[in-house]
């Protein structure tokens, strides 16, 4: 292996918000450490994210796969050309990619294990149209190697978030996922349940606005507590880690089902699905961190909305600090796409950048694919 020297990644990630390609300029160093140079949030084109969402809903033919695959590639190489034309061009682009499909069960048929994922957005089409090497499909070996292939995130927070005591690392994206950081063991984690994603369908449902800003809408609601205890009761949070999840299983129908119950103001809807965000992540920290917690430290799109914060300060024991990323210096914004700066860095060097006790992998690999 080369020796370890500081190179300049752009890391690029499209949630399963799918709301916007986050693309962050970062240095990585050899000790993996990680500085944002710059972030920004790239917005698909209407028709192309329409499209995207179609795929998620399964009403997509396999030429609408294909052609969104270098679709999203070339959205991709986009957003980090905006980088390059004001920074240059970075050592390596290391790209999540556009989920489209999640499937952590180890379902067979004939014999052979169905356990995939799927994620587009073709890394030539980024190398090819940016001119730079380019890593991506981080999440095939983990799951290649009996993992789940998430959270993967995890990876990173072990490395930058450094502790006295025990620590939770909660990301709020489209799906909500948390990291426990300890001095007495190894780092673990996985999906608490929904983010933002409910949330999101019912703004857009109710609203016809694409996500609550600020909070404003679960705020002038009331959380109707029989709906949020029933909501509370779906199997998800009761399965033992290591678990991953998404918008396969928190779908449309799966929404559209849970409305049935729901009460009949559509602001009430989002305060009780906005509490169930935090109630959930709660919940998952009592069942199984088996040890006291000093900190949570909150990020994704989440932390910016002040509803969602107090409710999970309302739900946490008082002797828990509640911070966010900000106050570790790292972006609540573009920490993932950090983390795949990272997780691109350690695959360009051949590190092994999964933690089986997060993702359930039998052992440590090296993540990613290359692309020139």
């Amino acid at each position: 292996m080369n020796e370890l020297e500081s190179k300049k990644v752009i890391g690029l990630m499209s949630g399963t918000s799918c709301d916007s390609i986050d693309a962050a300029l970062c240095e990585v160093h050899p000790d993996l450490s990680c500085k944002l140079i710059k972030g920004i949030n790239y917005q698909y084109p209407p028709h192309i994210r329409a499209k995207v969402f179609q795929l998620f809903k399964g009403e997509a033919s396999v030429k609408d796969v294909c052609q969104m695959n270098f679709a999203i590639g070339k959205c991709f190489a986009q957003a980090a050309g905006v980088l390059i034309s004001e920074f240059g061009k970075p050592d390596i682009i290391a790209s999540h990619g556009q989920t489209i499909y999640h499937f952590p069960f180890d379902e067979k048929l004939d014999g052979i294990s169905l356990k995939s994922t799927l994620q587009i957005g073709d890394s030539s089409v980024i190398a090819q149209e940016t001119g730079c090497l380019t890593v991506s499909n981080f999440r095939e070996a983990d799951i290649c190697a009996g993992g789940q292939g998430a959270p993967l995130v995890c990876f990173a927070d072990e490395k930058w978030f450094k502790c006295n005591g025990n620590i939770a690392v909660q990301n709020i994206g489209g799906i909500a996922n948390v990291t426990v950081i300890s001095n007495d063991c190894p780092a673990f984690g996985f999906d608490t349940g929904p983010g933002n994603l409910i949330i999101d369908y019912c703004m857009n449902k109710f609203f016809n606005k694409p996500y609550d800003e600020d909070g404003k809408t679960a705020e002038s609601g009331k959380v109707d507590e029989s709906w949020l205890d029933c909501l509370m009761q779906d199997d998800y949070y009761f399965k033992n880690p290591p678990k991953t999840t998404g918008r396969e299983y928190f779908s449309p129908q799966y929404i559209e089902n849970a409305l049935k119950s729901a009460p009949s103001a559509p602001e009430d809807i989002i305060a009780t699905v906005t509490a169930l965000t935090a109630k959930s992540a709660a919940a998952a920290y009592e069942r199984f961190i088996d040890r006291k917690l000093n900190e949570v430290i909150v990020g994704g799109g989440g932390a910016y909305n002040p509803v969602l914060m107090k409710f999970l300060r309302s739900y946490l024991p008082k002797y828990i600090e509640l911070k966010t990323h900000e106050d570790y210096g790292i972006s609540n914004n573009f920490k993932e796409a950090m983390a795949f700066a990272l997780l691109g860095y350690c695959t360009y060097y051949g590190i092994p950048n999964n933690l089986p006790s997060c993702t359930g992998a039998s052992k440590r690999v090296v993540l990613g694919k290359i692309a020139y």
